[in-house]
């Protein structure tokens, strides 16, 4: 669950952030199993939204907007997660569809790119979720978008899971199922969206800026350093490879990588190289300007 507080002003064209901060909540924690959101996903999700309305208070935001996504779309039990956020920061969530996410993230993502740094268009913006993955290619607007159920904690909970914990490290027939399961969303991606004719490669979320922390050798998680960075696709499968062949302490002992995200991140990021691969993608530029940025400028 992720903050932005920002001043934007539509006539420049300027997002200037006063806060931004992200809480790995789990709120998709077996949904795709049970259908529910589970108790102590909410309850987890609950303290992130009560630290948030502090931060909100402070800073004196006038327009406040809540956004859920993929798990809360898929959850029987979605009222009682609206009712609690309703209750802590007066605002009810918008469970919003694939096609608005994928708008949000496309304006966030490519507002600032200009082609004199070489960024050509069309775009192709892929924002690798919890629960779902959005494709999208556009010039200055959307012109295709597609979401879909491949995102790192469901494939992790599909494929990576046995007797109730995370294979460590996964098989390789675990994995081999896992790229069938990603091709195969892809293959359902490319009806609509026309992924191979994009110039340019942009990657959003916690999954991309992690494998480029990790690429950079960070000493620690640093968005200056990730915004805006570059990875080639060779690069990007020596770290998928090693991170779907490692253990949980290895994994957990790269100084960029946030504990929450230690059990799920082989699995986004072999989403990305199958991607790339897909593609023939030789980049990918990295972007810390996503969704959030995206339903900033939808207020304003």
């Amino acid at each position: 669950m992720r903050l932005l507080v920002a001043d934007v002003n539509p006539e420049t064209g300027e997002l200037r952030e006063l806060d931004r901060r992200m809480t790995i909540v789990r709120l998709g924690q077996g949904v795709d199993r049970t259908g529910r959101l589970a108790p102590e996903a909410l309850e987890r999700t609950f303290a992130a939204c009560r630290e948030y309305a502090g931060v909100i208070r402070e800073l004196g935001a006038e327009k406040v907007r809540f956004v859920a996504t993929s798990a809360s779309r898929d959850a029987e039990n979605r009222d009682e997660f609206t009712r609690g956020v309703v209750d802590i920061l007066g605002v009810e969530p918008e469970v919003i569809s694939g096609d608005q996410e994928a708008e949000f993230s496309f304006t966030g993502a490519t507002k600032e790119l200009t082609g004199g740094d070489g960024f050509a268009q069309p775009y192709l913006v892929v924002d690798i979720g919890g629960g779902s993955t959005e494709f999208v290619v556009g010039e200055d607007r959307v012109r295709a978008a597609r979401s879909v159920d491949v995102g790192c904690v469901r494939m992790t909970e599909r494929h990576l899971i046995e007797e109730g914990k995370v294979t460590d490290p996964p098989t390789p027939e675990q994995v081999a199922a896992m790229r069938a399961d990603i091709e195969a969303a892809l293959d359902l991606a490319e009806k609509t969206v026309p992924l191979r004719e994009a110039r340019t490669l942009v990657g959003l979320a916690g999954s991309v800026t992690t494998v480029s922390a990790i690429d950079q050798e960070l000493p620690e998680y640093d968005s200056a350093r990730i915004h805006h960075s570059r990875m080639t696709r060779g690069r990007v499968r020596q770290i998928t490879e090693w991170l779907l062949s490692s253990t949980h302490a290895e994994r957990a002992e790269v100084p960029s990588m946030h504990p929450g995200r230690v059990d799920v991140i082989g699995a986004g990021a072999l989403v990305l190289l199958a991607l790339m691969e897909r593609t023939g993608a030789e980049e990918v530029v990295v972007s810390e300007h996503d969704i959030l940025d995206g339903i900033a400028w939808s207020l304003a």
